[in-house]
């Protein structure tokens, strides 16, 4: 397999339309109002959840609550300077506690490996394509495939504000220059070709659930580019005495995208990185129908990588990201985990 291919289509494989219904929710008397974040891909991940939610009841009610989280407020630093872990998730778990809201939805791979005290996850939708793509300006030539970074001069500038991206790109290209670069999908993609920015980095499954048409893209193969734990799962969480509701999402979760959890963050969980810790994890399902896992840890300077892969079978998805994580921190030089 190539390390890259050059795509000019990322569209989503599946619609899912938004229709509003009134009527009781799921038997419970009440209507379920679902929390999200209030950005565009965050919009479009709820509407998918109360959409399949509709399918299993004839016309339940569902409301929308958006909720602004620190993650979203603060756009001028990296999330690892400001505390990295929660930071799109903290104000939505407490709406759940206090009642405001019923269910929660969150990209999984924003979301903490240790939830708060009664909150559970409940559902994991099927899981969008996992990978990263490399983002060009305009006036930067896309590569015919192999080297992703081979068209990207010397010292040239690369926006992200991804710690895991940054070692990964360094430990490849040393010679690039890595600045942040915040805000949604559309507020990246402006800033190409603008402040110097020669290309940045976008997970492809947002890019296919907004519909996005990316030209100068470059899929990148997870063994160039280790995804982050969680990519391209959209995962809702709900108070842990709600059983009720709690059976219903169960109806509509992935079991495959659910293994593929618990073995990433079960990596992330052996590892008990900071949010300063370059952290990639990603399992996918192989012919045989055993779970491959992969996952590495670096330095954010690419100085240091260190890269493992466990193959095991689906049940064993806990174990296997366990020790596939306990080895990683084992073999790691102590300064990474600071």
């Amino acid at each position: 397999m190539s390390g890259a291919q050059a795509t000019h289509n990322l569209l989503p494989r599946h619609r899912l339309n938004f229709a509003r219904s009134a009527s009781q929710a799921f038997g419970l008397g009440l209507p379920v109002r679902a929390g999200t974040r209030g950005s565009p891909l965050a919009l479009a991940q709820t509407r998918a959840v109360m959409e399949l939610l509709r399918r299993t009841r004839p016309e339940p009610i569902l409301s929308m609550e958006i909720i602004r989280t620190t993650g979203d407020t603060i756009q001028d630093r990296r999330l690892a300077d400001i505390g990295g872990k929660g930071l799109f998730s903290k104000e939505i778990h407490q709406e759940l506690l206090d009642g405001r809201i019923d269910i929660a939805v969150h990209s999984l791979k924003d979301l903490e490996t240790e939830l708060p005290q009664n909150i559970v996850l409940a559902c994991a939708l099927p899981r969008e394509d996992a990978r990263d793509a490399l983002i060009f300006a305009t006036d930067v030539p896309v590569p015919n495939g192999g080297d992703p970074y081979e068209t990207l001069l010397p010292g040239a500038l690369v926006g992200t504000s991804s710690v895991r991206r940054q070692a990964q790109l360094l430990s490849a290209r040393p010679d690039l220059r890595v600045e942040p670069i915040r805000g949604n999908i559309d507020t990246r993609l402006a800033k190409l070709g603008k402040h110097s920015f020669a290309a940045t980095f976008l997970a492809i499954a947002g890019i296919r659930r907004l519909h996005k048409h990316c030209v100068t893209a470059m899929i990148l193969d997870p063994d160039v580019m280790v995804p982050a734990a969680g990519q391209g799962i959209v995962g809702v969480t709900v108070r842990k005495k709600d059983t009720r509701l709690r059976e219903l999402l169960g109806q509509v979760s992935d079991r495959r995208a659910e293994l593929a959890a618990t073995a990433e963050r079960a990596v992330l969980q052996a590892l008990d990185g900071s949010c300063r810790t370059p952290i990639g994890a990603s399992a996918r399902f192989i012919h045989d129908g055993n779970l491959h896992l992969t996952a590495v840890v670096a330095r954010t300077d690419g100085s240091f990588m260190l890269k493992r892969e466990l193959t095991g079978g689906p049940v064993d998805a806990l174990r296997l990201g366990t020790e596939l994580g306990a080895s990683l921190r084992r073999d790691c030089p102590r300064d990474i985990f600071v």
